[in-house]
């Protein structure tokens, strides 16, 4: 057996490859799962209406700074997003109350709904 390393979409997976000999089938081979995807987060509930903070960018969400529901004022750090190994603030576009539409770690494109302030 070879073992190799495999990235997918920024997510390592270690696969063993069995060699077979012509006219031999195969056993059927077990995916391997990472540690990130055996336990995952629940999801937020649906967002409401409001003034919505969307990704300047691709990246992934490194850090909520508030709870959900706080109050926030305008222009205050709200998430924090890391993108080509960089921390970025995403700032509150208004006064008002938050909540998140995306959880820590998640990878996010641009133009994602990320909060809305309501």
């Amino acid at each position: 057996m070879r073992n190799f390393i495999v990235t997918i979409d920024g997510k390592s997976y270690s696969v063993g490859v069995e060699e077979v000999e012509s006219g031999v089938t195969p056993a059927p081979v077990q995916t391997a799962q990472t540690a990130s995807e055996s336990v995952k987060p629940a999801a937020p509930a649906a967002v409401p209406e409001g003034e919505k903070v969307l990704s300047p960018f691709p990246g992934i969400i490194k850090n909520l700074l508030v709870e959900n529901g706080a109050k926030v004022k305008k222009n205050q750090p709200v998430i924090v997003m890391e993108a080509m190994k960089m921390d970025n603030d995403i700032t509150a576009p208004c006064d008002g109350t938050v909540t998140f539409a995306v959880i820590k770690g998640a990878n996010v494109e641009t133009g994602t709904v990320l909060a809305v302030i309501s």
